[in-house]
This record gives structure tokens, sequence and C-alpha cells, in this order.
């Protein structure tokens, strides 16, 4: 077969035709529907990223560092004061492995009239408490006050007294008392109920 002559060269003036596919100049590609994956794997990452949140936070939640009983509630009124004074006797344990350092104690109870809550009185006044109520000292043990510190796995016998503004009568119809340990660099307090 003899050789093709070569294809003559395009004029210049003429205009080549594309093989290529055609843009739609229309059609915009700033659309969401462009940019963005399909909505089903969308969701899928979202849902993942909400359940790895939920799972940290459950695992990383605040605990109380310390765990015990409220062993003993002593109570007198305070004449003429509609007052009653309460010795609360516990036993608190360091559960954590760092020390636990008592930055303030309350006493709280749920009385017909409502919550109350109190501020424990302070440890030095004990023994004034004590004689002018020696029903207080039933089973009391040494004064817990702020500024203790409870090293890790050790466990104490404490008592605070607390008044409350209610009478003995109200008082004794209490449906719950508790001691509440605030510790230092901690959101949750310590708890310890009866």
């Amino acid at each position: 077969m003899p050789d093709q002559p070569p294809a003559p060269a395009p004029n210049p003036g003429t205009p080549v035709a594309s093989t290529g596919p055609t843009i739609n100049i229309g059609e915009e590609y700033g659309t969401a529907k462009k940019n963005l994956p399909p909505a089903k794997i969308l969701l899928l990452a979202v849902a993942g990223v909400v359940i790895i949140v939920i799972v940290a936070s459950f695992l990383k939640r605040a605990k109380p560092q310390a765990s015990g009983s409220l062993d003993n509630v002593a109570a007198v009124e305070i004449p003429g004061q509609n007052a009653t004074m309460t010795a609360l006797t516990f036993t608190i344990r360091n559960t954590s492995d760092k020390t636990l350092y008592v930055r303030s104690l309350e006493g709280k109870i749920n009385a017909p009239t409502g919550e109350s809550t109190a501020d424990a009185v302070s440890a030095v006044d004990f023994d004034r408490y004590f004689q002018a109520f020696p029903q207080l000292k039933t089973s009391a043990q040494p004064a817990l006050s702020p500024e203790t510190k409870i090293e890790p796995n050790e466990t104490v016998a404490r008592t605070i007294i607390v008044a409350f503004p209610v009478t003995l009568d109200q008082f004794n119809k209490r449906t719950a008392t508790s001691v509440i340990i605030w510790p230092y660099n901690e959101t949750v307090p310590v708890e310890l109920k009866k």
C-alpha cells in the first residue's frame, strides 16, 4: 500500500473541533449537591461523632472522691429559737488515689417543711456545745474541720455539729439526713446519707 500523503495543516482562521466532554455552563458547581458527600454518609459520620462524645463524657464524668456512711444522729432543741442542734457522726473513706482536702462541711435534712441545709459549726466550739447539750456527745467522734486532709485509702470516723432552723418535732419527722463534704479541686461533693 502506498504511503498516504500527509494531512494538510489546518487553516489558522478555521475553528478546531473538540473531542472531550462538554461543560454545561448553566450548571452551578458551588452548591452543596456538588461539594458535599451524599447525605447518608454525612449522617453516619455525624452519628459516629455524637456516639464517641457521649461515651467519652460518660467515662470522664465527675465522681465523688470518697465514700462512707452516716453512723449516728443526735439532736437537741435549742430553747426559745425554734432550731435544732444536731451532731452528725460519720465514717469516710478516701477511695481515690490522691489526698482529699476538705474545703467545707454541711448538714442537710428533708423535713416536712422542706429541705434544709446548714453549715457545720467551728470545731473549736465543740466542747462548749457538749457542755450546754450533753446529749450531743452520744457516740461523738473527733471533729472534722475544713483544711483537714484524708490520705488515699484512709478511713476516719468524725463528727460535725449543725444547727437546723426547724423544731425538734419537725426534725424527728425528717425523711433523710445527710453530711455533705466539699473537697478542694472537685466539682462533686461527698454525700453521706441516712
